[in-house]
């Protein structure tokens, strides 16, 4: 209770700030630097220094990016600078470029031997950001700055302006929260006064990165401070600069380019556009600040004090400090393992930051994506070898743009992969979320995945019945640590043939941990209403009701050494005239007594009983009944000693057919055969 309170304090303050900005000599340029961080500087000629040059000298250097929106990063550890630059939805491509490329110089030069910096350049056409934290998809309200018109309004419009207002920029945010993911964008207008004689034009956006739940929370936090802010001058125009939104609305002056392709929120036709001359001056400087008055032949820029936000900020934020003080003093100490926990918990969260590669990276590692260097195609995308800088070869998969596979699915697998380390799991190496491109980079695997040996005639010949034995040993250890072994309990929800990777001594990988779902440590069952994976190898409570535990990714491993033992994919398998799904043959077999039929004819008969031994142990994985199933500790065991007596399988398990029809389901990986 008491982290939550004090959370939502820092949260509170942050996010109620509102910073000052500087203005350039141009009166172009207005910047933030340091942002209040602590570690803020860098020394000139340093790592970080040459870092942030190079990454800020590169970032628009893709020219496949058409639509303004670019993040990349650059260097490791604490050396590691992340940028973002976007460009407002109405710019051109190459007006976006020149005014980024403008905003570099000015920000390097005013904000110089800062880390943390902010920029918006020619009347916000383009923001630019640097940063040594980690920025990208993370909604961020602060440093905040308020610039509202200086023109006096009458009563009348006041009140006019407000009614009209708030409905034109709430359609405008639910129109840019749920835009594509490289626009989060929307424009429109409507007419207000009396006499119909006004018109107000406004622009949201949000950076491309937010999901529409983050893209929402950040314009409408902007929205419901419009009456607090503006020293009283709402009816003329006003504009919200964040980190990762912005908002501006303006009173007959249309201050953005019409274009057909953007998103529109319009209730009536816009009035003519006003000439050059009647677009009002605004003023920068937020509220907490003394009034100033501006130089001769300069516009009007002056500061007002926001007392009346002010006055209600400080008195919730002194009741929140006594009740954190108050609850933190009654809040036992935390035990050493709780202690040892949380810093774990740090280094993951530091460790998965540094995982971050910048798009130019890897397509250089890859030659630009060359056809000669793709290893194969799958369900979600390609697959290409790279070379890094240190010589370590990679494969990069590279999610295709109407890819199955959200956001949501490629950050599961970022984050739970980054956190699990163990010799049959594929290594994550890198990752890459820049603009519309998704990639992830992992350990280069060099004899491609299971189904590319076991279901082909001639290849699975090379995998004789000791190099098969070790991987069924190898996935099953592989499941028990993501099941028991780990400090995550992971049910991965998709194991299958094609999702499992060989290295060069036939070592198997588990890899694809898109699908895959924490458990708590203590927590046996969850049901979801999304069935995601692979038919065949899904257990029918999940199928037929979305339940699924730890025994789902146990009937998936029966599949496997079912398909292992006999080559066949379980959707199909031929018996002279008859074909049948692999489950329903190797229970008709077992039951007529005649399993050995279920041996791939490629084995020879030196270990018969041990293959047999796994037939069992298959069939006790497949099992119907959640109950009857074995768990990973036990199968691993079964799996290492002879000693070990096996109880009988229940055919119980009424054939699949019914659930089966089909291959993938819901948007689930449905991934096809390919060299990784």
């Amino acid at each position: 209770m008491s982290s939550f309170l004090c959370s939502l304090l820092l949260t509170f303050i942050f996010t109620s700030q509102i910073s000052t900005a500087t203005t350039d000599a141009t009166g172009k340029f207005r910047y933030i630097c340091d942002q209040g961080n602590d570690d803020g500087n860098y020394t000139t000629n340093s790592t970080y220094h040459t870092n942030l040059k190079t990454l800020l000298s590169t970032l628009t250097s893709n020219k496949d990016i058409n639509y303004g929106f670019y993040n990349s990063s650059y260097g490791v550890n604490t050396d590691k600078v992340n940028a973002i630059g976007l460009c407002r939805g109405d710019v051109k491509p190459d007006d976006c470029q020149n005014c980024l490329q403008n905003s570099t110089a000015l920000l390097t030069q005013l904000c110089q031997n800062r880390k943390e910096a902010i920029g918006w350049y020619d009347d916000e056409k383009c923001m630019l950001r640097s940063s040594h934290r980690l920025i990208f998809g993370i909604n961020e309200m602060g440093p905040a700055m308020i610039a509202w018109n200086l023109q006096n309004a009458t009563k009348e419009v006041e009140d006019e302006f407000d009614k009209g207002l708030k409905n034109l920029l709430y359609n405008l945010k639910n129109l840019a929260a749920s835009g594509e993911s490289d626009l989060k964008y929307a424009v429109g207008s409507d007419v207000i006064g009396p006499n119909n004689n006004q018109t107000i034009f406004a622009l949201v956006q949000c950076t491309p990165d937010l999901s529409e739940t983050l893209c929402d929370e950040c314009l409408d936090k902007s929205i419901k401070e419009i009456p607090n802010c503006c020293d009283n001058r709402i009816g003329i125009g006003g504009r919200f600069l964040r980190p990762s939104c912005y908002l501006r609305y303006e009173t007959n002056s249309l201050f953005y380019q019409q274009t057909q392709d953007s998103p529109s929120s319009s209730s009536s036709s816009p009035s003519p556009t006003p000439s050059p001359a009647s677009v009002p001056s605004f003023s920068a400087p937020p509220p907490f600040a003394e009034n100033t008055t501006s130089s001769p032949g300069k516009s009007n820029n002056s500061t007002t004090i926001g007392i009346a936000l002010g006055v209600p900020i400080a008195i919730v934020v002194m009741v929140f400090i006594f009740i954190c003080i108050y609850l933190r003093l009654r809040k036992p100490k935390k035990t050493c393992e709780e202690v040892q926990e949380e810093e774990e918990d740090d280094i993951i969260d530091i460790t998965t930051e540094q995982l971050q590669l910048d798009f130019n990276t890897i397509r250089i590692a890859t030659n630009d994506f060359s056809d000669s260097d793709k290893l194969g195609k799958g369900g979600f995308g390609a697959v290409y070898k790279g070379r890094l800088f240190n010589g370590q070869e990679v494969a990069v998969k590279r999610l295709s743009m109407n890819s199955g596979q959200g956001d949501s699915e490629f950050k599961n697998e970022v984050f739970l992969v980054a956190k699990l380390q163990h010799r049959n799991l594929v290594r994550l190496l890198g990752f890459c979320l820049e603009g519309r491109e998704r990639l992830l980079v992992y350990e280069f695997v060099c004899n491609k995945s299971l189904d590319y040996f076991i279901f082909d005639q001639a290849k699975r010949a090379q995998l004789n019945w000791g190099k098969r034995y070790l991987i069924i040993l190898g996935i099953a250890r592989g499941i028990l640590y993501l099941h028991q072994d780990s400090r995550f309990r992971v049910i991965h929800r998709d194991l299958k043939a094609s999702n499992i990777l060989l290295d060069e001594h036939m070592n198997p990988k588990i890899a694809d941990f898109g699908m895959a779902r924490l458990f708590g440590v203590d927590q046996t069952q969850e049901n979801t209403n999304r069935i995601v994976g692979t038919y065949g190898y899904m257990a029918p409570e999940y199928v037929m009701h979305g339940q699924f535990s730890v025994k789902s990714d146990v009937f998936s491993f029966g599949i496997l050494v079912l398909e292992i033992v006999s080559g066949a994919k379980n959707s199909s398998i031929r018996d002279g005239e008859n074909t049948e799904y692999l489950s329903s043959f190797a229970w008709r077999n077992w039951r007529e007594g005649t399993a050995t039929n279920i041996i791939d004819s490629t084995l020879n008969n030196d270990s018969r009983n041990e293959i047999l031994r796994c037939i069992h142990i298959g069939l006790l994985c497949v099992q119907e009944n959640i109950v009857n199933r074995p768990t990973m500790a036990s199968i691993v065991v079964m799996l290492n000693s002879d000693s070990v007596t096996l109880p009988m399988p229940f055919e119980d398990l009424k054939s699949l057919s019914d659930s089966s029809a089909k291959e993938s389901v819901n948007g689930a990986s449905n991934t096809e055969p390919f060299p990784r």
